[in-house]
This record gives C-alpha cells, structure tokens and sequence, in this order.
C-alpha cells in the first residue's frame, strides 16, 4: 500500500510547480516496493524487507515543519480515520487469507504452518497510526508481538508425551498410579462394571487409602446403591473405607441403606442414635431418644441409651426449675454465685457437680438431689466423693466437706474415711485454698508415713512434719526443718524444746527405731507362739 504524504499550505505550493512529467518519473523511479503476499520470498524474508522499508520512510518524511505534515490515502481520506481503518482491515484480511494458502506449501515455518493463524490487522501504514512523537514510530517486531498468534507459544513448547495426561487410554492399573503421585486423571472412560471393579480392585491392591476413597466416589456417582453395595459386600476393605467415608461426610441416609442392606442391626442402631447430636431442641432430642430405645441394641448399649433419655428427662425439669428460682431472686446461692450456663445437654458428672452446688441440702426425692442422681444412675462412691468435695470446697463449705468423710459403725462410733484416699483430699482443699487447720486435719489422716512428710512439706502444716518426726524420733529430720520455718516463730520453739529434751529419746534414726520395733515384735510373736504349743501339748 503506498501512501501520498502532502505538506500543507507551503509544501502545496512547491507541489503544484512540479510537471506532470517529474510525478510520473519520481513514483516509477521509486526504490521502495510496496508489501504483498504474492512475493516469490518466504514469509521472514518479507518482514524483514518491510521493516527496513519503514525505517527507511523515517528519513523520507522527517523534514522540517513535522507539524504541518498531514498523512491521507490515495482515496484522500486521512490516515487514521474510522473509515480508513474498516478499509484497511476488511482488506487486509482478504489477502492475508491468501498469504495463508501459499505458506501452507512451503518448508520453511512448517510447525507455524500447521497452525490456524489469526488474521492480522497490520499493514505498513498501520504503522504511521502507531506513531507516538513526530519522527518515531512503532516497530515492526514490537508490533507483532501484539498479535494473538502468540497464545500458541505454550502449546508448540510442551513435549509430545505429555498430551497423554489428556487422552483416554490409560488402563486401570496405570490410571491407580497416577492417582497415587497425585497426577490428574479421568475417570469417566471406565464405563462397564467390568472395568470399574477392576479399577477398584488394583486401587485395594495398592494399598493407598486415598486412591481407594476417589476411586469409591467415582462407584458412588456411577452405580446405583443395590450394585455398588452387593459388589463391595465382598470386597472388605473397600466396604470398611466406604463406611469410614460416609461417616466423616455425614451421609447418614446412605449409610443406613448400607448397614440394612448389609444387615448389620447393632451398627444400624448407633448410627440412627448418632443423628441425635443434629438435634438441638431438647424436647425434639428427647422425643427422639426415646425411639432409640427399642432399637436392637447390645445389652450395654441399651442401658446407656435409656440413661441418656432419663438424664435428659431430668435435664429439662431442673433447667425450667432454676430458671425461674433465678429469675424470682429469692434463692441465696442463686443470687450469690449466678449460673454460667445451661445444665441441658450436659455430661452426667457435670450435672452431678451443678446438683452438688445449687442443691446439696434437698431431700432425695427431688429430682435434683445429688443422692437421687447417685442412686438413679448408680453413680460410684469414689465418683460422688471426688464431685461433692469439688463442689462443696468450691463454695468453701467445711461443715459439708467434713460430714462427707464422717462414717459411723453399729456402736455409734464415728471415724472418718475417705474412698478416694485422704491424699487426694488434701490436694483438692489446697487447690480450693482451704485453710492451715482444714489441710492440718486431713494430713494427719494419711497412712503412709514418707507421703504424710512430703503433703505436709509441701504445703507448710509444720505441726504435723514436727509432731510426726517427733514420733518418729528422728532428730537429724527436725535439725533439717529447722531451717525451714521462721525465725522466732512458735514453730521454730517448739523444734528447739523438743531437740533440748534428752539425748537417748532422739539417739535412733528412722530406719534403725523401725528394724528395732520389727524385732521386739517378731520376739513376742515368737514366745507367745512358743507358749500357745505348751499348753496345747499339756
């Protein structure tokens, strides 16, 4: 396309001067040849030919008085122009059609060939559109790299083999082994039973959890319900990875029709019991356990369910109960420690330690006395003891600590005793930071002599270390605690009046005072056996 370039209004005048002879001998004696798809050259021949002709227009066109020069069509319209560009590229797209045809013969650019070229929208005098100042203009290279050819770089780059991944020929054992390096791989082509349990049986035989479970969902989606469960009903540990997948994704519909297909009554029954925890009115849940209870459960099973309902059942009478105590403001130990939360849907020791906390003193036939808990649920004596003395230390009440450990015998003679032993006892008094005289008393109750020592130590009863070295007659040991106390103290006193008492009390350690004891007792043993054959023989 060649292009007339006029100046305006001085290089008109230079213009119309010139013979009609001098145009004719200027444009045919032109050096510069025009850009077309006919040429006998390949296609890099061609480009390079027009970009060296448009670097070369450069000094054609610079002159001076750049800003008169006006670019115009040998139609006359303007360069540029609306018109002028549907011109151009309804063109344009004709011939580069044809230029298409004739490279598709040709060796050279064979691997470009084989591809759809998109038309181009560019000519040589889309380049003097492209002009950003006066005297330079756009490229050739940077204009072509605009051009949506080159979206097919990526595709001519990847090697042959890897249009595999995309193809549908994989067989079931290769098709196991990408899924196992985590490669991408359809399933669809797996159409016939045939195939997809041979599918799943080379995923079972490789051992990998996960392609078991993709290879199950691809079953899942494919099969109906009757085929997939009777094929997997001999195929165990498939049948376990597809029981263990519904349970995690919640399908509880499906896994029913399993365990009823399967008939598997016990499993069928905790399953229909789990739905309870998407429950959340507790009117509605309890209604519902109680259709759980006739269901085949085990014989443990059956009496944790019926717990649960009967616990629930008092749950919903003692949370109405309180609610309306506390609302009242009436209730000392409502208004004093105010609830923190709601007691439905609570474990059963939490509802033990929230009856042993609001409702300690209440007679047993109320449904939220502590002794009715215990006896309803056959709560153990170990358990109630270690509930009631957190909640009763809790709130600092030892007059009800202290009656909890107190038994009497048949001759109305008390003692105190303690199923979870009195060492336990202490710790938790301590932790509810009961008083020196409360912890003294319950020390003094261990058994063990060396954790009586360490508890008292530990948790500063002196009265006790120095009254059980005093028993023990172990001066070394007080001489050491000594030290422990504080200066001037009534501690410290009584130490040193013990210590000056004399000698001969203090002059045994521990060991050697018990191997003496065990020896006088063995002796008495002795003779009293000794005697007891005498008079037998008499």
């Amino acid at each position: 396309l060649l292009i007339l370039v006029c100046r305006r209004p001085r290089k008109e005048l230079l213009s119309m001067n010139r013979t009609k002879g001098d145009e004719e001998e200027y444009w045919n004696s032109s050096k510069f040849k025009a850009f077309t798809f006919d040429d006998e050259d390949d296609e890099l021949s061609q480009l390079k030919e027009s970009k060296r002709a448009v670097n070369s227009l450069r000094d054609f066109v610079d002159d001076d008085d750049d800003d008169d020069l006006e670019r115009v069509s040998w139609s006359g319209e303007p360069v540029g122009s609306i018109s002028w560009s549907i011109k151009e590229t309804a063109g344009n797209s004709g011939s580069t059609h044809e230029g298409r045809e004739q490279l598709k013969s040709r060796n050279s650019f064979s691997s470009y060939a084989q591809l759809p070229k998109p038309t181009s929208t560019y000519s040589l005098s889309s380049f003097f559109r492209g002009r950003t100042r006066p005297g330079s203009f756009q490229s050739l290279s940077d204009a072509l790299s605009d051009t949506p050819a080159k979206t097919y770089a990526p595709e001519l780059g990847r090697p042959k083999g890897e249009y595999r991944d995309y193809s549908n020929d994989w067989s079931p054992s290769d098709t196991v082994r990408r899924l196992r390096k985590g490669k991408v791989c359809s399933l669809e082509r797996f159409r016939s039973l045939q195939d997809k349990l041979q599918l799943l049986e080379e995923a079972v035989s490789m051992h990998d959890g996960n392609v078991i479970t993709a290879v199950l969902i691809f079953l899942k989606r494919t099969l109906c319900k009757e085929v997939l469960f009777r094929e997997l009903e001999v195929r165990q540990v498939a049948l376990r990875h597809l029981i263990h997948f519904l349970k995690e994704i919640g399908d509880q519909k499906l896994l029913l029709d399993l365990f009823r297909f399967l008939d598997r009554t016990e499993e069928l029954a905790l399953s229909h019991y789990r739905e309870h925890l998407n429950i959340q009115d507790p009117e509605k849940r309890k209604e519902f356990l109680k259709t759980c209870i006739g269901l085949p459960f085990s014989a443990e099973d059956s009496a944790h369910i019926q717990d649960h309902y009967t616990l629930l059942e008092r749950q919903i009478i003692i949370e109405a109960n309180d609610r309306h105590l506390e609302s009242a403001g009436q209730t000392e130990i409502f208004r004093k420690h105010p609830r923190k939360a709601s007691i439905l849907n609570m474990p059963l020791v939490t509802t033990l330690f929230y009856s042993c906390f609001y409702h300690y003193t209440e007679a047993e036939g109320t449904f939220s006395s502590p002794i009715n808990l215990k006896k309803t649920f056959k709560i153990p004596d170990k358990q109630y003891v270690l509930t009631a003395l957190a909640a009763r230390a809790k709130l600092r009440a030892w007059n009800d600590v202290d009656a909890l450990f107190t038994t009497k015998n048949w001759l109305g003679y008390t003692k105190k005793r303690a199923p979870i032993g009195f060492h336990r006892v202490v710790e938790i008094l301590h932790k509810n930071s009961a008083p020196v005289q409360i912890l003294q008393e319950y020390v003094n109750l261990v058994e063990d002599v060396d954790t009586k020592l360490n508890l008292a130590t530990k948790f500063k009863c002196h009265d006790v270390v120095i009254d059980t070295c005093r028993d023990l007659k172990d001066r070394q040991q007080l001489l050491a605690y000594r030290s422990k106390v504080d200066k001037g103290s009534a501690e410290e006193e009584k130490i040193d009046a013990l210590l000056s008492s004399p000698v001969s009390s203090y002059s045994l350690p521990l060991q050697q005072s018990q191997e003496t004891v065990h020896k006088v007792a063995s002796c008495v043993c002795s003779q009293g056996l000794e005697r007891i054959a005498v008079s037998r023989a008499m």
